[in-house]
C-alpha cells in the first residue's frame, strides 16, 4: 500500500488519465480459460475457498484496475457458450451450456491475446470483454466445453480455446453455487486494505470495490469471519511483485 501511494503521488496525471471499459449488464464477450491453483488467492483477494466454485478473471480494462482489486471484483455473471470462431468451420453446439461465475481475478492487458481490449477498441474477437474461466476446476465438469468428434476429427475433450459467449450480470446470492459456503465469501483477513471481494455486490458504494490503480476510495471491508487465507509462498511473492515492479520504471531524474 505504501508503494502504491508513492506511485500515485509521482504519476497523478497518468493515473487520472486511465480510461476503463464501461460495460452493460448484458451483452457479448469472448471466453478463454486459464489454470488457477485450488485455494489460490487471486487479484481481488477473495478467499481460497472461492476457488472450489466457478470463478473467472476479467480483462484488465473492464476489470477496472491494473493490479489488486477493481470494481468488477465479486460480481457474478451467467456465461453462455454460443460458438467457436477459430475452428474451421466454426462450431455451433447443438446443446446450450451456461455457467455462473464470480469474478475473482484480472486478465492482464497485453498487445496480443484476448484480454487486450481497451476503451478505444475491442479484442480480436470484436468484443470489449473477455472472461478467462478458471478451468479445469473441481466445480466444473470436464466435458463442459462441447465438441464434435466426427466433424473435427478430435477427441471428446477437444479444446477449441476461444468461444463467443453471451453474458448476463446476476445476483451472487441467488445464482452462484459458492454463496451457500460462507468460507467462500468475502476477502482474506490478513492482507489489509489491499483486498476487496464483496460477497454480493449490488453497485452501491458500500458493497462495490473502487479501483486500486485509481485509488478512488477506501474499499469496503469485505473480510468475513469464515474466511481462511491459505497463502503460500508464491501467493505472497505475487503480491509483493505486483507492488514493487512499478517502482523499477521510475526515473531517478
Amino acid at each position: 500500500m505504501f508503494f502504491s501511494i508513492i506511485i500515485l503521488l509521482i504519476f497523478p496525471h497518468f493515473v487520472c488519465a486511465t480510461k476503463w471499459i464501461e460495460y452493460t449488464d448484458s451483452g457479448f464477450a469472448t471466453m478463454t480459460h486459464y489454470t488457477l491453483p485450488q485455494d489460490y488467492i487471486a487479484s481481488c483477494g477473495c478467499t481460497g475457498q472461492s476457488t472450489h466454485f466457478p470463478t473467472a478473471a476479467l480483462n484488465q480494462m473492464a476489470f477496472g484496475s491494473s493490479t489488486a482489486y477493481g470494481p468488477s471484483c465479486g460480481r457474478c455473471f451467467r456465461l453462455t457458450l454460443l460458438n467457436t470462431f477459430l475452428s474451421d468451420p466454426p462450431f455451433y453446439p447443438s446443446v446450450t451450456k451456461s455457467i455462473i461465475v464470480k469474478v475473482t481475478d484480472l486478465c492482464p492487458l497485453s498487445t496480443t491475446g484476448w484480454c487486450n481490449a481497451t476503451a478505444s477498441g475491442p479484442n480480436a474477437g470484436g468484443t470489449y470483454l473477455n472472461f478467462d474461466l478458471a478451468f479445469p476446476s473441481s466445480s466444473i465438469p470436464d466435458n463442459f466445453f462441447p465438441s464434435n468428434v466426427t466433424l473435427y476429427d478430435c477427441t471428446p475433450a477437444q479444446d477449441f480455446g476461444v468461444w463467443n459467449i453471451s453474458y448476463q450480470s446476476v445476483s451472487c446470492s441467488s445464482h452462484w453455487s459458492g454463496f451457500k459456503d460462507t468460507a467462500a465469501l468475502g476477502s482474506v483477513p490478513d492482507l489489509g486494505d489491499s483486498v476487496c471481494c464483496p460477497a454480493n455486490p449490488m453497485g452501491n458504494a458500500n458493497d462495490t470495490c473502487p479501483s486500486f490503480s485509481d485509488q478512488s476510495g477506501i474499499p469496503p471491508n469485505t473480510t468475513t469471519s469464515a474466511a481462511s487465507s491459505r497463502l503460500g509462498v508464491l501467493t505472497l511473492l505475487g503480491w509483493v511483485t505486483a507492488l514493487l515492479i512499478p517502482l523499477m520504471y521510475i526515473s531517478p531524474f
